[in-house]
């Protein structure tokens, strides 16, 4: 498809969703991969063609591919539709979500994905943990987050019928299916898969989890976190396993604190237990960032044999870490790093 006939079918798309005309400007690609495509453009906020860039207001379009995953099923995955239903649900409970514009169809020609305005902010991990400019909201992101957390777990699993529900144990079972989908033997990872089937908890409240809640998948300003983004790991589960994810050394990016190279643990439970009414219990969120680490190791595992199939040099190094969260797993349930 020519980039003419794309826009203009994503002229059309907007127009049949929104009710207004619409003219796309400044048409352009973000990011390409195998699970998904994001693009930036412009439209006019009136619907005229003529209006003034000044009047124009932007738009991330997010588009899924079909790629076969010979573990599908096993672990949590949401559709492009069922994500944008989840974000409206999110903002009605609280979360700073992204403001849906329209949930793509088959008579949009453009295949499955949605529409979004635009936040303006930061993305990057290094940078958020890094540069003096977020120096204040660094200051009070950790709060934030824990606020966050808490709306989105208030959200109505009715809401969400599509999700996946899945318990600690039944968490950790699956990740061990896809290890031996692979046959995979590694002795450190095969240790890591047997302490957490060992110590998995037992008393759970299922909630909505965002399932990927951590530095880089937040838009930052100066003030603080304007936007959760990428809610395509969403399932029903234990709530502390979102708290857990945030704190895994990985998505620090070399940032000093331990939530999220930000901030602190206290400040995450004190505001997550005051916003939620939900007490936190430190060593079963302990529990859910060892296993983080056992998760992105399987997740290295996953992306380098993609990477390996693909001949893609970026999947193929990420398959190359798998020891690093390997390591910060030993060393956080020896108590050897924070």
């Amino acid at each position: 498809m020519s980039d003419d006939d794309f826009s203009a079918r994503l002229e059309a798309a907007l127009a049949r969703h929104t009710g207004k005309p619409a003219k796309v400007h400044d048409l352009q690609r973000l990011t390409g991969g195998a699970n998904r495509t994001t693009m930036l453009f412009e439209a006019n906020a009136a619907g005229e063609a003529t209006a003034a860039p000044q009047a124009r207001r932007q738009f991330i379009l997010q588009l899924g591919s079909q790629t076969f995953v010979p573990v599908a099923g096993i672990l949590p995955q949401t559709t492009p539709a069922e994500q944008a239903r989840l974000m409206i649900a999110a903002a009605q409970a609280g979360a700073p979500a992204p403001r849906v514009v329209a949930i793509l169809e088959p008579a949009d020609g453009l295949g499955e994905g949605y529409i979004t305005e635009r936040v303006a902010g930061e993305t990057l991990g290094a940078r958020i943990v890094r540069d003096e400019r977020f120096a204040a909201a660094r200051r009070v992101m950790a709060r934030q987050c824990g606020e966050i957390l808490a709306a989105i777990h208030r959200i109505d699993p009715a809401a969400a019928p599509f999700l996946m529900r899945q318990d600690a144990a039944e968490h950790v079972a699956a990740h061990r299916k896809v290890v031996d989908y692979y046959n995979f033997r590694l002795p450190a990872l095969e240790l890591a898969m047997r302490w957490a089937a060992e110590n998995a908890p037992r008393n759970q409240r299922p909630v909505v989890l965002h399932g990927d809640f951590r530095t880089g998948n937040m838009i930052v300003g100066e003030e603080g976190i304007r936007c959760v983004l990428d809610w395509e790991l969403a399932q029903i589960g234990d709530p502390m396993q979102d708290l857990g994810w945030l704190c895994v050394r990985t998505w620090r990016f070399g940032g000093a604190g331990p939530v999220g190279g930000f901030g602190s643990r206290e400040d995450l439970f004190a505001a997550y237990e005051k916003a939620s009414g939900l007490s936190v219990d430190p060593a079963h969120v302990r529990f859910w960032e060892a296993f983080g680490n056992v998760k992105w190791a399987v997740d290295c595992l996953l992306l380098g044999t993609r990477g390996v199939e693909e001949v893609g040099i970026e999947r193929c190094a990420i398959g190359r870490r798998i020891e690093e969260p390997l390591w910060d797993f030993f060393n956080l349930i020896e108590s050897r790093n924070s």
